[in-house]
């Protein structure tokens, strides 16, 4: 009973519609030829019924009553085969008489073919006698069915002995032409259909080939990386016919093309220049700002009496140099990294590392609580060691300066095998609804297993509107996390930038997930 319910409460299925244009073109002009070809067949066949019909009625007309009037001649009696003797003469073959007296059948026979002037009994059934009784004595044709004979067009007209006379020929020749012209005509049109089809399968695809083109230029398009750096954008296709609708789409798609390289090389030009610029202009500085600071210093080192407050401008003057020093190798190592610079690639104990930057960010931030979680094994990478550092430092020196004194701040480093899609199975970031990924997370792991590094801390945690744009330049998000943070002030918003630029250098990827109370940095890098 419940597959029963279940079969009855489907819905009903649609049939398949065609989803391409291709399938449209070809599925439209195959049922309106079906359509036109079972009109003009329907047409015909009843215009060939109607004629052939009214041949007969014509038949029937000149036939009159003599045949079925020479059966009231009684004079000779039946021979052997029970076969009477009518007038036959000029009588078709299966022409039918009958003879009723009052409603009554009192004789009906048939002409056989090639008998001669000898008619056949017909021995009618009680249906036939009342099909012939209710027939109307008004001389029309009309059709009725007789179960011993076929069917057959039939008039009734009054006899001079007040009897009724019915004449009738039969109507199978009809049919059979009928039938026969509906046999040609589906076999004909059923020919004219597969040949139409194939035909237009053939001519839409040619007709669409510079929308197929157009189609397979715009999929290639959308592959491309278009978000930053040179982009080649595929040939333009000129062989098409301007004249045609399709013609007109791909050459305002060419168009289009054409515009969009124009701006994808101006945005090239100018993210080249503003690189260079800013490359050439940290590359400046860092002389300047080490001599404010050397100056700075050494002014500090004088053994002569100082005002205090100079000595504080001085101080000042070292602290915001020195500020400002950091801050121009961290744009400097941007711009190299944006212009492609390769970094080194040798093996790099990733668990020693660690272990020194957590040292590290203990000295520097006593007031919070440090927890590390190591694989058992050391985990090798490789990369450039150096720069692999300053990304754990700058996680670290995050976790510190945006929480508040007491924090606690877990660095784990863990290796994933890989799994199916390429990505290590565990980290808190990986499948978290609010992940922001960043880098080839599709390459970390395609060639082995994964080094996976995250730092939690049980901070206030990063505001939803921040999250999109942490690893982006100059994000200073410390006056949204401050809750008491131990570092006031912050940097200058480049240090997840860094991070984020470090580790797709490497091939790799760096995702954040946040909220109140937990917050989570997961890096991922490629082992092999």
């Amino acid at each position: 009973m419940t597959a029963v319910r279940r079969l009855l409460g489907r819905a009903p299925r649609t049939l398949p519609r065609p989803r391409t244009l291709r399938a449209r073109l070809i599925t439209g002009l195959l049922v309106l030829l079906t359509v036109s070809c079972a009109a003009v067949g329907v047409a015909a066949v009843v215009e060939l019924e109607h004629f052939l019909t009214g041949r007969v009625d014509q038949q029937l007309a000149e036939a009159g009553t003599r045949f079925p009037a020479s059966l009231e001649n009684t004079a000779h009696p039946p021979d052997h085969d029970g076969d009477e003797h009518g007038d036959t003469r000029h009588q078709p073959a299966g022409t039918f008489g009958a003879r009723l007296v009052d409603g009554t059948v009192t004789h009906a026979a048939v002409v056989p073919s090639g008998s001669g002037l000898a008619v056949r009994t017909v021995a009618l059934t009680a249906h036939d006698r009342r099909a012939l009784a209710a027939l109307p004595a008004d001389g029309r044709p009309h059709t009725v069915a007789l179960a011993s004979l076929d069917e057959y067009r039939v008039t009734a007209a009054w006899g001079l002995d007040g009897d009724v006379l019915v004449t009738g020929l039969p109507l199978e020749p009809v049919e059979a032409a009928v039938h026969r012209l509906e046999l040609v005509a589906g076999v004909v049109f059923g020919i004219a259909l597969a040949l139409t089809g194939v035909a237009g399968v053939l001519w839409v695809r040619w007709s669409l080939r510079p929308l197929s083109r157009v189609a397979a230029t715009a999929t290639r398009v959308s592959e491309l990386p278009l978000a930053s750096g040179e982009v080649a954008l595929p040939p333009r296709n000129p062989d098409y016919d301007p004249r045609s609708e399709v013609g007109r789409v791909a050459a305002a798609f060419d168009r289009m093309l054409g515009h969009v390289g124009d701006a994808l090389g101006k945005r090239h030009a100018s993210e080249e220049r503003l690189r260079r610029f800013a490359a050439d202009a940290s590359h400046e500085l860092r002389t300047p700002v080490a001599s404010i600071r050397g100056h700075a210093e050494l002014a500090l080192l004088h053994p002569g009496p100082v005002p205090p407050d100079v000595t504080r401008a001085l101080e000042r003057i070292a602290a915001e140099s020195s500020r400002m020093g950091e801050m121009v190798d961290e744009m400097l190592l941007l711009a190299r990294l944006d212009a492609g610079r390769p970094l080194e690639r040798r093996p790099v104990d990733l668990t020693r590392l660690v272990l020194d930057a957590v040292t590290d960010a203990r000295a520097a931030g006593p007031g919070h609580r440090w927890t590390l979680d190591l694989a058992e094994e050391p985990v090798v990478v490789p990369g450039d060691a150096h720069r692999l550092h300053q990304v754990v430092a700058n996680l670290l020196a995050n976790a510190r300066g945006h929480t508040p004194v007491g924090t606690e701040v877990t660095v784990t480093l863990a290796v994933d095998g890989p799994t199916a899609d390429g990505r290590g199975a565990e980290g808190p970031a990986a499948d978290s609804p609010a992940a922001d990924g960043r880098g080839a997370e599709e390459s970390a792991g395609a060639a082995g297993s994964t080094a996976v590094l995250s730092v939690h801390d049980s901070g206030p945690g990063v505001p939803a509107e921040v999250r999109p744009d942490v690893f982006e330049r100059f994000t200073r998000a410390e006056h949204r996390r401050r809750a008491g943070a131990s570092v006031s002030g912050g940097g200058a918003g480049l240090g997840l930038a860094i991070v984020a630029a470090v580790v797709e250098a490497h091939g790799g990827s760096v995702a954040l997930d946040s909220r109140p109370g937990s917050t989570t940095f997961t890096v991922r890098l490629s082992t092999g």
